[in-house]
């Protein structure tokens, strides 16, 4: 029988926000296939799963130096774990770094024909180059996308892709973010202070690629013609006083919902290609209409325009400003979304059937 190993850049659980740890911690809270976690000393630790620490003392940090080795401690943690007649799946995620000297660490001990070396991207462009690329796939088994837009993008670029892809969209708790029926929501616009506004939302951390200060832009022009609406941001503090936008702050995870439910548009201007966009979805779930670029993985997110409109030249001012007066003059309605679509429960099942796929070709 095949064992999985994880290796994670970060202690498991994360006690910091992150898209895929919350996922991983989500499905190691329910049942899993993992069997064993290499990473180093997290605050508490999952039940029923072995760990195996990777210090990370000033001694490892001295070590790692002079041996110009900077995954000296997990290769330890992993030379612990292999057997020679057992077969492993090894999972990374986004560690683009360990890949070669874990395979050079793997042939060295003699190994590597016993280990199935699955990659988990969480971006959407190729990340090397095309001829230079070309040893990273020769030196992992599968690829793991977020969306299957991505995979068509590696398959576009590169001319040689000699290993097997995968794609598992990103889940969410939908027994968090959820819709609320007509009258639920006014009695929260009324509690929030907007029971007679359009409320439009924007979360993210402020940096230039999330398009914050485009948005601002567009509502200025937006919101000169249009007095009934209100944009709140989430997740930034600016010192700018602009009519009709408030500046929320960051705000806590479990309280994130609310804002969602409450709001009726959720806007999501990314100027790069974002692999797939976690607030996107927990928008969508809370019944917001989503206006969003049109860069990525965002479009197979929304379907392709089935849940909000997308904006093929987000770069562009008057593209966004039509959008939204377009939404506020003829207010489209939502499709009616699944809650298993993009759910915790989907990504769990998607995990399970990847590492059951991967043990029938070891």
């Amino acid at each position: 029988m095949s064992k999985v190993i994880l290796i994670s850049q970060f202690p498991l659980p994360y006690s910091k926000i992150g898209s895929w740890t919350t996922m991983y911690k989500n499905y190691l809270e329910n049942n899993f296939k993992i069997d064993c976690i290499v990473c180093q000393k997290p605050e508490r630790f999952f039940d029923r799963i072995q760990y195996n620490v990777v210090e990370n003392s000033f001694f490892t940090k001295f070590r790692r130096k002079i041996t110009k080795n900077n995954y000296y401690e997990y290769f330890q943690e992993i030379e612990k774990i292999i057997q020679p007649n057992q077969k492993y799946i090894i999972q990374i995620v986004d560690n683009f770094g360990i890949v070669k000297p874990l395979s050079d660490f793997l042939h060295k001990k003699r190994r590597r024909k016993n280990c199935y070396l699955q990659f988990f991207y969480h971006g959407f462009p190729p990340f090397y180059e095309n001829f230079h690329g070309r040893w990273f796939f020769e030196t992992i088994d599968e690829m793991v996308l977020l969306t299957h837009d991505s995979y068509k993008a590696h398959k576009d670029y590169y001319t040689v892709l000699p290993i097997r892809f995968s794609v598992l969209h990103n889940g969410i708790d939908t027994q968090k973010f959820y819709p609320l029926d007509e009258i639920q929501k006014k009695i929260l616009k009324q509690k929030l202070g907007i029971a007679d506004k359009q409320l439009f939302i924007w979360c993210s951390q402020d940096r230039p690629k999330k398009g914050l200060n485009l948005i601002l832009d567009v509502w200025e022009r937006v919101y000169s013609t249009n007095k009934n609406i209100e944009l709140w941001v989430v997740g930034t503090e600016k010192n700018q006083s602009i009519e009709g936008v408030k500046f929320l702050g960051r705000i806590e995870n479990n309280l994130l919902p609310e804002y969602f439910q409450a709001s009726d548009v959720y806007l999501f201007p990314t100027l790069c290609h974002e692999g797939f966009g976690l607030s996107l979805i927990e928008a969508l779930h809370c019944g917001n209409y989503c206006i969003a670029s049109a860069l990525g993985g965002v479009p197979e997110v929304l379907q392709y325009g089935k849940f909000g409109k997308l904006i093929e030249n987000p770069h562009f001012i008057q593209d966004w400003v039509d959008a939204i007066e377009d939404y506020l003059e003829n207010s489209p309605r939502l499709e009616p979304i699944s809650s298993s679509l993009y759910s915790k429960e989907s990504w769990n099942k998607g995990m399970d059937e990847i590492i059951e796929s991967a043990k029938k070709s070891l």
